[in-house]
């Protein structure tokens, strides 16, 4: 069974940077297409970054384009999603899904148990 495994979450002041990883131990990530979802309160959880390597493609939200970026290292089995200029509207978990299955919705087979981001001064 596929077990992703968020990491990075913390408290960031506005307009700082911070890196999100995701890890799924025992199980090769470049042979899915891995989401990068966020979820606050009282808000459905909304797709923010995705990554297909088969179908070499990527996708971000527009609220975060050209603020986040999302990245794998091969070697070391670990999709990244690098944001940077974070808002408090950033602020949320930030979750880690996977699927064979090509497409960015949230119709993911495999997720993370998330990761909080804070984004406050």
């Amino acid at each position: 069974q596929l077990q992703l495994v968020e990491s990075g979450g913390g408290l960031v002041q506005p307009g700082g940077s911070h890196t999100l990883s995701c890890t799924a131990p025992g199980f090769n990530l470049r042979l899915y297409v891995i989401g990068w979802f966020r979820q606050v309160p009282e808000k459905e959880r909304e797709g923010i970054s995705c990554s297909s390597i088969k179908d070499d493609f990527e996708y971000y939200n527009a609220s975060v384009k050209g603020r986040f970026t999302i990245s794998r290292d091969p070697v070391l089995n670990i999709v990244y999603l690098q944001m940077n200029n974070l808002q408090p509207e950033d602020t949320g978990i930030y979750y880690c899904a996977a699927d064979q299955r090509p497409g960015c919705t949230d119709a993911k087979e495999h997720w993370g148990k998330g990761t909080t981001v804070t984004v406050a001064s």
